[in-house]
């Protein structure tokens, strides 16, 4: 069963949501604001995804402008500050067995499922 990292206020998470159900996908919902995810299980999800921690980040948001940007982090510094501000997690992510990708075209995300 595919698992997707939402966040309702996000127009390309909804319509992350809408293809999967319009395709007749079968999957679970996780609200990572409200149930922010742990340092492990960031970990695991980059591990999934295949990417550095830098690249989860959305660097846009003011919460990272304000306390990060420019700032000599490490990759477990990045972990930390994704798990204490999930609002920080790129979105959506859509994750299959041992493997995850940042559905924010429908197109990559057609490929992936």
């Amino acid at each position: 069963m595919l698992q997707v990292l939402h966040n309702p206020r996000c127009g390309k998470s909804r319509n992350c949501l809408a293809f999967l159900s319009e395709t007749h996908q079968t999957f679970e919902v996780i609200h990572y604001l409200q149930n922010p995810l742990s340092e492990s299980q960031i970990k695991d999800l980059l591990h999934k995804l295949q990417l550095k921690p830098i690249a989860l980040v959305r660097q846009k948001e003011n919460i990272w402008i304000d306390n990060y940007k420019d700032k000599s982090l490490t990759d477990n510094d990045i972990i930390k500050a994704l798990s204490e501000n999930p609002i920080l997690i790129e979105r959506p992510i859509v994750i299959k067995d041992n493997k995850a990708i940042i559905a924010r075209e429908l197109e990559k995300l057609k490929d992936f499922i």
